[in-house]
């Protein structure tokens, strides 16, 4: 006879990342309480108010920031904001870009780029990088051990 499987329980943090929101804006109740494998997957398929509430207004954590700025967390970072930012101010900073985010998002685009170009060589098979050799380092000369540091006992004669 086997046991009946039990559900796999997360912490309301792990919840709230695979659901992409930002876990001090959820209810108390959402964040005391563990949550289970069925309870997340019924979140995502039928969320209640206050998540599609969250995740069309915010606050949003910074991935999804990031996301919506397409840029990369690391330049959210570089970029000073370390809070959760709403639609509204997303949406703000995307209407009228600072200096910041125009750099952050050529960077971002780039590093994009850069990184579908070296996918392709390696799906094309051409991904043949060779890599300059590092300069050998000189060889030390070896050290000669007195007969008493080789284990104590001199040489025969």
């Amino acid at each position: 006879m086997t046991k009946p499987k039990k559900s796999q329980l997360m912490k309301p943090a792990t919840a709230a990342l695979k659901l992409d929101i930002y876990l001090p804006a959820t209810p108390q109740e959402f964040q005391d309480g563990m949550v289970s494998r069925e309870d997340l997957d019924e979140l995502q398929r039928n969320p209640p108010q206050w998540l599609a509430d969250l995740r069309r207004e915010g606050p949003h954590p910074r991935n999804v920031v990031a996301a919506r700025l397409r840029i990369s967390n690391s330049g959210l970072a570089r970029a000073g904001i370390t809070e959760a930012l709403t639609t509204a101010q997303i949406a703000d900073l995307a209407a009228n870009p600072p200096e910041w985010l125009v750099q952050e998002r050529a960077t971002h685009a780039e590093t994009l780029r850069e990184q579908r170009r070296l996918e392709e060589r390696k799906q094309d098979g051409t991904d043949k990088v060779t890599v300059p050799a590092k300069p050998a380092k000189a060889a030390k000369p070896a050290r000669r051990q007195s007969p008493s540091s080789r284990g104590g006992r001199s040489p025969r004669r």
